[in-house]
């Protein structure tokens, strides 16, 4: 956020705010073009990332669901069938217009220049596909999310707050005998209520 200081936004989420967005583009693009995924120098998957494509490789993974926009998950290989990126990526890019909604093919290009990107259609300001507030997540989120917490028989919780819903809540979802995993650097979400309920009075599911 540092890069925006001298947009005076009237508050840091509004730069992925929509309704912000169509109004004044340039704050977003200059802090796109630094987070645009796969740039030299930028980052770079880490070994969780490819613990994930092993698990891939391995035909043990039914999903990775990521709140993350960096696209490092994709970066490192993991099967686009296998990746379901809730907050949406960057590597593709549509019209903001609702009644438009055309791919952006320049989109990229634009905001590494640091240009306000365009629809080639109908003139309207372009993003790249990260769920911005005002914004429905991804039908891929939506379409597999009931079946895989049904089908899953172990939950690998890496690196999280669990604070943003809906994704927080999958922890929540999957069945009550699941074995539930945690890689983090303190206890979150109902990971911490479980753990109480079991330290001090024996209830809770002990599964984790």
């Amino acid at each position: 956020y540092d890069t925006l200081k001298d947009y005076n936004l009237p508050y840091p989420e509004a730069v992925f705010d929509l309704s912000y967005y169509r109004k004044n583009p340039q704050p977003f693009v200059e802090l796109a073009k630094e987070l645009w995924p796969g740039q030299e120098g930028g980052p770079r998957p880490t070994l969780a990332h490819s613990f994930v494509r092993l698990l891939d490789q391995k035909k043990c993974l039914l999903r990775c669901y990521t709140q993350n926009i960096d696209g490092l998950e994709r970066l490192a290989g993991v099967s686009e069938d296998k990746l379901v990126e809730c907050h949406g990526n960057f590597h593709s890019s549509s019209c903001t217009n609702p009644a438009c909604r055309a791919e952006a093919t320049n989109c990229k290009d634009d905001i590494l220049d640091s240009k306000i990107p365009h629809c080639d259609k109908c003139g309207s300001v372009t993003k790249p596909d990260i769920v911005f507030f005002g914004e429905e997540l991804p039908m891929k989120f939506q379409y597999l999310i009931e079946d895989d917490v049904e089908m899953c028989d172990l939950l690998i919780v890496l690196g999280t707050s669990l604070l943003v819903m809906p994704v927080a809540g999958i922890p929540s979802w999957v069945g009550k005998k699941c074995p539930r995993l945690l890689i983090n650097r303190e206890l979150v979400g109902d990971f911490a209520t479980e753990a109480i309920m079991v330290k001090n009075w024996g209830g809770g599911y002990s599964r984790d």
